[in-house]
């Protein structure tokens, strides 16, 4: 336990310091770390933990920066949707949404390569609605994940807000969604004893980090400040589509095998417990294949099997879907390890 509480220590000193540089992306940065310590179900609220104090330490250190217009905007639409985002914790996997924040922070690719002219060309203030959206889908994200950071950064980029009071801004604009995360965490049980502590381990790093960055900034450029920030982004979804990609195939069991048979190429998908081939003929074109149950086959079929189960030791069933063509089912009949393998075109359904 001491040994990760260090490990973790490291890590959130020098996420808080890329966070300061960058504009954000802490978070991000820590996900993958405690997805190695503590359950996907518990990553939120140890992230919750730090950020809150993070975002309080920042709002302490740069008060007089932030833009109380995107405040205003961003903060009441922000709140309903936290609620709904960490409500849903309990019934949607996380890791399938950190993969899509992953996705998006990749789109930023085309931002590194951006001149000075053309981003000050593309900054612009947005319509209040947008405001409103914006803050509607980070306390969703939030709410999921525990973390929004780098993924809205794009947007107070675009807005023209300066380094200063994009820090400071971030912090009052999620200070409030933090504090209702980690009510309705402990609400709904969503925490560990371990995370407790890797949460206060993070809440340490941030107020650290939030009383040394003031004397960082004066040294960065507008423009360098941004670039660095697009950086961050990439790198960050680059690292979290590898790291979630990894966890998601070894959690819902995923496999691709392909085999060619003769005039048949089939490539077999896996997922959770569900299996489906996608099958090429060059007869029949495409067919994709999804093993079934007993319960899945119409009555008719049933009856057939029920005859049929008596002759044989096992029998696996496959649906095929075919293109343009009505869909049948395949008997796969086994007797003494030799395979009969017979289809019956659907006519009842």
């Amino acid at each position: 336990m001491l040994f990760k509480i260090l490990l973790l220590f490291a890590a959130a000193i020098a996420a808080f310091w890329i966070s300061a540089i960058c504009g954000g992306g802490a978070s991000l940065v820590l996900i993958p770390v405690l997805n190695l310590l503590i359950p996907a179900r518990f990553v939120p609220f140890s992230l919750t933990i730090g950020t809150l104090t993070s975002s309080a330490s920042r709002i302490a250190v740069f008060r007089k920066y932030i833009n109380w217009n995107v405040f205003l905007w961003f903060v009441p639409f922000s709140i309903p949707a936290v609620l709904l985002g960490a409500y849903l914790i309990k019934f949607v996997n996380p890791l399938y949404l950190q993969l899509i924040v992953a996705l998006f922070l990749i789109l930023n690719i085309p931002q590194l390569f951006s001149s000075r002219k053309r981003e000050l060309k593309e900054e612009k203030s947005f319509p209040k609605y947008v405001l409103a959206i914006v803050g509607f889908l980070a306390g969703f994200v939030s709410g999921v994940t525990g973390a929004i950071g780098l993924l809205f950064n794009r947007f107070y980029l675009k807005y023209g807000l300066s380094k200063e009071q994009i820090v400071a801004t971030r912090a009052a604009n999620e200070i409030f969604l933090h504090l209702i995360k980690l009510v309705i965490y402990l609400s709904l049980g969503l925490y560990s004893q371990t995370a407790i502590w890797l949460g206060l381990t993070i809440a340490l790093a941030a107020v650290a980090s939030a009383y040394s960055v003031k004397f960082i900034l004066p040294y960065l450029s507008e423009f360098v400040f941004r670039k660095i920030g697009y950086g961050a982004m990439v790198i960050s979804g680059l690292f979290l589509l590898v790291n979630t990609s990894e966890k998601i195939i070894n959690a819902d069991n995923i496999r691709i095998t392909n085999l060619n048979v003769i005039d048949k190429n089939e490539t077999a998908f896996s997922w959770r417990q569900s299996d489906f081939v996608l099958e090429y003929a060059f007869d029949e074109g495409f067919e994709i294949e999804k093993t079934i149950t007993f319960e899945e086959l119409p009555s008719e079929l049933k009856n057939k099997y029920n005859e049929m189960h008596i002759q044989y030791d096992k029998i696996l069933l496959e649906k095929v879907y075919k293109f343009r063509k009505p869909d049948s089912y395949e008997f796969y009949c086994y007797k003494n390890k030799h395979l009969t393998k017979l289809e019956f075109d659907n006519v009842w359904e």
